[in-house]
């Protein structure tokens, strides 16, 4: 499919008149830059402010009796003691542990209110059909989703909706914005303090264009988005994550609660429990190259042997960190940070080490 052909977020307009090179993603015609290029959109993020368009982003409500338990049975992380206005991260788990899909589950009161990947939406749909009996399930094609991220996102955001200053990271609320209902999320994908905006379709380009008139705040698109996620150490779902991938294997046992790991509860249990107590033999890691060749998706990592112990999962430049950096899996004898390791791209074995994650240092507001 084309960007031509691919579906439209209720911001393309907007995008084609700043000039955004449209690729497309997930079947949805999406910015990958805009004239600045990408790099100018990162470090915007990091000092400034950007303006993401997350449109393509699956919007989801749940309602019914017991529905923060019901949710709980298909989700590793403890739903039913998510307070009012909090939201959590979680992933979908299969039978055998590994991961569907990973999302945000809010508690907005009345409902449950997810975020879903684009390319998993109508999975995650299908999947929460058939398992939650008696839940009414509710798509928001009808609501556009921005995100502005960075340091000066709270004095842009609070322009238009002064309240929101009091949220803390992966805190939520609605705000009426000239009789109009919006959500608030103070969460993102880069590392950075920012917001999520949840709207009605029909405001979405009146409040992008409200929030870029401000002189900190600039439009960004999926490069940057890539760039900055893979700084923070964040995985991207399809190439960190997948259905044969464990949430222990990805390093996301922060995600499981306790309770959730001494009781279990939820499909794909049994092989969580036992990563938990047992251990895994592969990690995901971070990895830095030693030079300055970048190390792409599917490079594979060898010891200093020459013998294979795991490959690229994500990769590029950093450009907040000034070099390359990668994230992948390693077997877990090999994941210690500081650990030499060699990653052959293109035929060569070019000298690496194992990273902590993540490489920038989160500015979350807690």
């Amino acid at each position: 499919m084309s960007a031509a052909s691919a579906k439209h977020t209720p911001l393309h307009d907007l995008h084609v008149e700043m000039g955004a090179k449209m690729v497309d993603f997930a079947g949805w015609s999406m910015p990958m830059q805009y004239a600045n290029g990408i790099i100018s959109e990162h470090n915007q993020c990091r000092d400034r402010a950007a303006l993401f368009d997350v449109s393509h982003m699956g919007q989801i409500e749940l309602r019914g009796a017991d529905v923060s338990a019901k949710l709980q049975r298909l989700v590793p992380a403890d739903i039913t003691s998510l307070e009012k206005g909090k939201a959590r991260y979680t992933q979908f788990t299969n039978e055998l542990g590994g991961i569907l899909d990973d999302l945000i589950v809010t508690n907005a009161g009345d409902h449950l209110f997810l975020v879903v990947n684009a390319s998993m939406c109508a999975q995650d749909i299908l999947h929460m059909q058939q398992q939650l009996k008696d839940i009414e399930l509710v798509e928001r094609t009808d609501r556009a989703l921005l995100a502005i991220q960075g340091p000066d996102s709270a004095a842009v955001v609070a322009n238009m909706f002064p309240t929101i200053e009091s949220l803390k990271f992966m805190e939520s609320k609605e705000v009426a914005l000239s009789g109009v209902t919006c959500r608030v999320s103070r969460m993102g994908y880069t590392g950075e303090d920012g917001f999520e905006i949840s709207i009605p379709s029909s405001q979405a380009q009146t409040i992008a264009r409200s929030l870029l008139a401000n002189e900190k705040c600039e439009l960004a698109g999926l490069g940057a988005r890539d760039t900055l996620r893979l700084e923070a150490g964040l995985c991207l779902y399809g190439n960190d994550i997948d259905n044969e991938t464990t949430p222990v294997e990805a390093s996301l046992l922060w995600s499981i609660q306790k309770r959730r790991r001494e009781e279990g509860g939820f499909i794909g249990a049994d092989r969580i429990l036992d990563d938990i107590e047992n251990g895994v033999k592969r990690k995901l890691v971070g990895i830095k190259p030693n030079g300055r060749a970048p190390a792409r998706r599917g490079a594979q990592i060898e010891d200093l042997d020459g013998n294979q112990i795991g490959s690229i999962t994500s990769g590029g430049f950093g450009p907040t960190v000034g070099s390359p950096v990668a994230m992948g899996y390693v077997s877990t004898a090999f994941s210690e940070k500081g650990t030499a390791v060699n990653i052959n791209i293109r035929g060569k074995s070019l000298p690496a080490e194992i990273a902590p994650l993540p490489f920038v240092t989160a500015n979350y507001k807690r």
